[in-house]
């Protein structure tokens, strides 16, 4: 699938990068910059990736979700896992009443899907159904794998950039050290490239998940559904009043959510980590048209 290999790609370029300012910091004999950045980096991502399931359920104030209280999400995913032939996650429920819901765990196994309470009282049951699907999909897409692969060279990246800065300082009077005026333009550029490409891959794994959800369920429609509710939930002045969980309000774990917590912060699409909603809606009313659940768009009745 091209979401798929775009994600390869994306990935690739990042750790591209990252050989490309181990080299410029090693220089042509060779040194031990970049094995200890990425020691550093693997060290700082192991944690993130077993544990981050426990700290975000913890950040989102979440309860495991008693079965004979939500006997209807039990049924859905229930039905869902079985259809996609993989373990039933861990179910929770947060207190928070904005509309999102998320999913973590480092394998189908080791999964957790959380529901925010205004998410369960404001969507119809197929509208539920479809950001279930959307959910379970990241876990068994290994979308928080590939988010540790991305989290674990970004966070290289960073170090390695800020490394560059003390070359002019330190660095070689000879010739084969780096030019100190391009470690310095590189130190600058390199985490601001890295951040980009990650949030491109954070937007392919949502993209996707759209996609393989849909697929799941049967119901692009009902996802699509959900998602103009979300979208209207993050501009609504009385529901943002209400305010969120810890979770929803550190922008290091906006990527979680099936949408971004108060609409996102991203000042540039390119440094947000969800799709915009009008094109992931779009995205799956073409699906539904090629599920034959949609008619034509009217410039397309004509063509």
């Amino acid at each position: 699938m091209f979401k798929s290999a775009k994600t390869f790609i994306l990935l690739a370029a990042m750790s591209g990068l990252l050989l490309a300012i181990g080299a410029m910091l090693d220089g042509p004999t060779g040194g031990p910059f970049l094995t200890i950045m990425l020691v550093v980096a693997i060290g700082m991502n192991f944690f993130s990736y077993f544990y981050s399931d426990k700290l975000a359920i913890k950040m989102a104030r979440a309860k495991p979700m008693e079965k004979s209280s939500y006997p209807d999400i039990y049924a859905m995913v229930d039905r869902l896992a079985r259809r996609a032939g993989e373990p039933m996650p861990a179910l929770y429920i947060s207190p928070s009443p904005q509309l999102n819901a998320f999913a973590t765990g480092r394998n189908p196994r080791n999964a957790a899907v959380c529901i925010n309470q205004g998410l369960y009282e404001a969507l119809t049951p197929e509208e539920l159904e479809g950001v279930i699907g959307h959910e379970l999909q990241h876990v068994y897409n290994r979308d928080i794998l590939i988010g540790s692969v991305a989290a674990m060279i970004g966070t290289a990246i960073t170090y390695l950039a800020f490394a560059l800065r003390w070359i002019p300082i330190f660095g070689s009077s000879d010739d084969s050290g780096p030019n100190p005026l391009v470690a310095i333009a590189a130190s600058i550029v390199a985490p601001i490239a890295a951040m980009i490409i990650q949030a491109s891959i954070t937007r392919s794994r949502e993209s996707l998940a759209d996609h393989t959800g849909a697929e799941l369920t049967g119901k692009p429609l009902a996802l699509a559904s959900a998602l103009a509710k979300l979208e209207a939930g993050a501009k609504d002045p009385r529901r943002l009043r209400a305010g969120g969980t810890p979770a929803e309000t550190n922008q290091a774990m906006q990527h979680l959510y099936i949408a971004a917590p108060f609409g996102g912060r991203a000042a540039m699409k390119l440094f947000s980590t969800h799709p915009p909603i009008p094109e992931r809606i779009a995205a799956l009313e073409h699906q539904a048209r090629q599920m034959g659940q949609l008619g034509p768009r009217p410039d397309e009745r004509w063509g």
